[in-house]
């Protein structure tokens, strides 16, 4: 359902509703006032429409230690409530999907991106074997909405979920448990390791979680009686928050060459000590022997002509494209900022400019040569995320980085 013809039906219900383009397509971008309404997300006064994401749930005995055998996560030892988020890696330790995970008791549900969800449902079905586990698409009835607080109405509807009448469900709504997914970030999960040594890591500040409900009782959820008092926030003031945060996100900052050591996700979504899953060699030399060959860092950008750069803009050191914008937005504090992967050479403290390419320009990451069309420019300043020096551990005396957990 949620996917490249998914249309919200928030867009029609909600006054003001601006639809999204790219990764967000099919949800609001903006109700008509983005730094309000991101102000009002900020400070727990408004939720977000997310119901473009997919849902799926893994049932049986062994869905926990399936799914770590298969993932770059330890999950056997989460509880009914817990929250966490996994990789599924390619055989070279590329990002190819990063679902936000919660267990039940009796389920583990799988929040995934948009367009991602049949994919991944159907390499998990491929992978089964004789395991007593079941997977289903459940994006058809259970929506997403994201909040920095949520508000007890959509709690409340959540335990209907758990309380359904299907195998495993809580018997009464009343005591069911709602399944709200809390994001770890910034925190260095167990068996984790942060490449970005900030004592005061801005994702400290922004809570987030997201929170499934009965898809058929989204518009009233949202926007009926219930809901008197809260306010909608477009994908753009989620994403503001989210690039301040220098939180990654695997559908606008990972490209077909993503490790996660390049964007900080050995943070909440590797366990280090854990083996034998698609991807782990790549993922345990990089970490123990090599570096990242990118790296992720947050851009304070130029905001005295008030616009952001798209999505893919280059960024240059003097005349030398650098790297790429991965994603850009205006917040309502700090103006113009932006994530952007670049090469694990660049100097960290180099001044930067962004460039704006129109789709005609063929200029490549570490091209010597002017693309063809360029449109608007920027300077920008940068905050090292993952820093140059990131992996070759078993080199280093510890304590240099952010150390592991677990």
């Amino acid at each position: 359902m949620a996917g490249a013809t998914y249309r919200s039906p928030i867009l029609d219900a909600a006054p003001g509703a601006v639809e999204a383009t790219g990764p967000d397509a099919g949800v609001a971008a903006h109700y008509g006032d983005p730094l309000r309404e991101q102000r009002a997300l900020a400070a727990g006064d408004a939720v977000v429409d997310l119901s473009h994401k997919g849902v799926l749930t893994v049932s049986g005995q062994d869905r926990l230690t399936w799914l770590t055998t298969l993932s770059s996560q330890v999950l056997t030892g989460i509880v009914p409530g817990d929250s966490s988020e996994t990789l599924f890696l390619s055989v070279q330790g590329r990002v190819e999907a990063a679902p936000h995970v919660l267990d039940d008791g009796s389920s583990v549900w799988l929040i995934a991106e948009p367009g991602e969800t049949a994919l991944l449902k159907d390499w998990l079905e491929s992978m089964r074997f004789a395991l007593r586990v079941e997977v289903a698409d459940r994006t058809a009835d259970v929506a997403v909405v994201g909040a920095t607080r949520v508000p007890e109405h959509l709690a409340v509807l959540s335990r209907q979920l758990t309380a359904s009448p299907f195998p495993g469900a809580h018997p009464d709504p009343a005591t069911a448990l709602p399944l709200v997914w809390d994001d770890p970030w910034p925190g260095v999960t167990n068996g984790g390791w942060g490449y970005a040594i900030h004592d005061d890591h801005p994702g400290r500040e922004r809570s987030w979680h997201e929170v499934l409900v009965p898809r058929p009782l989204l518009v009233d959820a949202l926007t009926g009686p219930a809901a008197d008092g809260l306010g909608l926030a477009g994908s753009w003031a989620a994403e503001a928050l989210r690039i301040e945060a220098w939180r990654p996100r695997a559908l606008v900052d990972a490209d077909e060459r993503t490790v996660p050591h390049e964007l900080d996700w050995l943070r909440t979504a590797v366990h280090l000590q854990k083996g034998c899953y698609k991807g782990q060699e790549t993922v345990a030399r990089v970490h123990n022997l090599g570096h990242p060959p990118r790296r992720l860092t947050f851009l304070d950008l130029d905001g005295s002509e008030h616009t952001v750069p798209p999505a893919g803009s280059e960024v240059l050191a003097g005349d030398r494209v650098v790297g790429r914008v991965t994603a850009a937005q205006m917040h309502h504090e700090a103006g113009p900022i932006a994530l952007a992967v670049l090469k694990r050479s660049v100097d960290p403290a180099a001044q930067l400019r962004v460039r704006s390419v129109h789709e005609a320009s063929d200029g490549t990451e570490g091209s010597q040569d002017a693309p063809a069309e360029v449109g608007e420019q920027w300077a920008a300043a940068q905050t090292v995320v993952v820093p140059p020096e990131a992996g070759q551990t078993v080199q280093r005396e510890k304590g240099f980085l952010r150390g592991p957990r677990g």
